[in-house]
């Protein structure tokens, strides 16, 4: 894992670079509102591709804490005999797109599957857009999965861990910018979130196990 502590993501360089040269192009040619904008557009992906420093604030080794900032959109319970409950959350672009590690342990896979980025109003959303799959687990082999699906985002997810990998909550793991979380939680876990609320990575508690 290549932990990123620049005030900005990696994921975003190009992005910026390519907006900048792309200023000053313009700049040279007298196409001013053009540069205008292209400096705007680089603006916009320092913004959406920021990397703040948080701290953890849940110590505990059998509490999980949210791997991404958005909205609790849903918590359903679910007829399984690995899982018992799926929260959904989703993000936007005014999120932070940066991705944390939710417990401490070890990442057990890891799937990406590339794809669409339509909207999530699209009937094929769920079948075609791009997302990727990790199963993680804690010390007491405790797992949850946690699954990203993009929305219509203009880069694609990254995921910088590796399967058997040794992780400790809150690490940074990837980014995904516009896109829905979906948690997949086990019969002992204790939810501590509801519909609605906003959560930020590392910052907000979804729950224990017990």
């Amino acid at each position: 894992m290549k932990n990123n502590l620049f005030i900005v993501s990696k994921n975003g360089y190009k992005y910026i670079g390519y907006a900048l040269f792309a200023a000053l192009v313009f700049l040279v040619l007298d196409l001013e509102f053009l540069s205008l904008f292209a400096f705007v557009s680089a603006l916009f992906f320092v913004y959406s591709f920021r990397n703040p420093e948080r701290e953890l604030a849940f110590l505990d080794d059998k509490a999980v804490t949210s791997p991404v900032d958005g909205v609790v959109k849903s918590i359903d319970e679910l007829e399984s005999d690995e899982y018992a409950y799926k929260v959904v959350i989703e993000s936007d672009y005014r999120n932070v797109g940066v991705l944390r590690v939710p417990l401490s342990g070890h990442l057990e896979s890891v799937k990406i599957a590339r794809g669409a980025r339509t909207s999530k109003k699209s009937k094929l959303f769920h079948d075609l857009n791009e997302r990727a799959e990790l199963l993680f687990a804690d010390t007491h082999n405790n797992k949850i999965k946690v699954l990203h699906r993009l929305k219509q985002s203009f880069t694609p997810v990254a995921i910088e861990i590796f399967s058997k990998e040794t992780l400790h909550k809150g690490t940074r793991y990837g980014f995904a910018t516009n896109s829905v979380t979906e948690l997949y939680l086990p019969k002992n876990f204790r939810l501590d979130i509801k519909p609605n609320n906003e959560v930020q990575a590392v910052h907000s508690l979804i729950g224990y196990f017990t």
